[in-house]
């Protein structure tokens, strides 16, 4: 199924369901599932509510009060306020540690032995569709990363790698977006990858019964419908497994956790010269099975 959070009249923010040619969405108030968030969604909804919305998908249109033809429905992200830092992955595909080295002139071992983590601040997700800010004062290194990013089900501790896809509610597109000269300045990655506007989210959550375990799922980005990224999620470093047990061991992963699993090769500062964005720009992130999330830069 394919969860997400819309509008119809511009006022009122609803969740809903594609339905199963995604042409519609349906109110899950419809089916007597009736959250304020997607977030309270994610840490409270049960089994039983689950299958009820997977009947109602089933349905026709006519049949299910409140449908919307998707064409007139405003798709927003899926979590426009999560609750904490989303927590991401650096340099989790190994093409990427290679151009990510030459960008920076380091030289690469091609090791990863140990996984990268660092958290992005994310006061508000951006929207399918709504522009990125360039923030041109401040930087002259704009870049993108199409990833894929999963929401924990439930709280998790001490979960063992065999045990974390039942930590998995499901999966959406993120736009890690990324000021690479303030990255390279401070040393660190959390405030070139967290100035407003930066994490593009979208266009739904896929709920994780719905794709293979773990998810083997194409993943590219074009720019001005140029490709620049073209890989798959099966080629990530640390995998899904991994990750969720790796960072339980010491530190509870809360109900509605995202977790952004990094990013291919075909960024701009892969590039020589570098393809940086600039206003104007129009960046589309596609992952296979989930859809596509574009947005302009302003």
């Amino acid at each position: 199924m394919k969860f997400v959070t819309y509008q119809v009249d511009r006022f009122h923010t609803s969740l809903g369901v594609l339905n199963a040619d995604e042409s519609w969405v349906y109110p899950l108030k419809s089916f007597e599932v009736d959250y304020e968030t997607m977030l309270q969604l994610v840490r409270e909804i049960s089994e039983g509510e689950l299958q009820r919305i997977a009947w109602g998908v089933t349905r026709k249109p006519e049949d299910v009060p409140g449908a919307a033809p998707i064409s007139e429905a405003l798709l927003l992200a899926p979590i426009p306020e999560p609750g904490q830092d989303v927590i991401c992955l650096g340099i989790n595909y190994m093409a990427h540690a290679e151009e990510s080295a030459r960008f920076k002139n380091e030289s690469f071992d091609g090791q990863r032995p140990y996984a990268v983590y660092f958290s992005k601040r994310v006061n508000r997700a951006v929207n399918p569709g709504e522009p990125i800010p360039s923030h041109s004062d401040i930087v002259d290194s704009l870049d993108y990363e199409a990833e894929l990013a999963l929401i924990i089900r439930k709280d998790a501790c001490n979960v063992p790698p065999e045990k974390a896809r039942e930590y998995v509610f499901g999966y959406t597109i993120t736009n890690d977006v990324s000021a690479r000269n303030l990255q390279n300045r401070h040393k660190q990655w959390y405030f070139g990858k967290s100035l407003d506007g930066f994490l593009p989210m979208g266009p739904c959550i896929v709920t994780a019964d719905s794709l293979p375990y773990p998810p083997a799922l194409s993943i590219q980005s074009l720019v001005n419908g140029e490709l620049r990224q073209d890989s798959n999620t099966s080629l990530l470093i640390f995998g899904i497994d991994h990750v969720i047990s790796e960072l339980s061991q010491g530190m509870t992963l809360k109900a509605g956790t995202i977790i952004s699993m990094g990013t291919p090769s075909g960024v701009g500062m892969g590039f020589n010269p570098p393809k940086f964005l600039k206003p104007g720009d129009v960046v589309e992130c596609r992952i296979e099975g989930i859809g596509s999330l574009k947005n302009p830069v302003k």
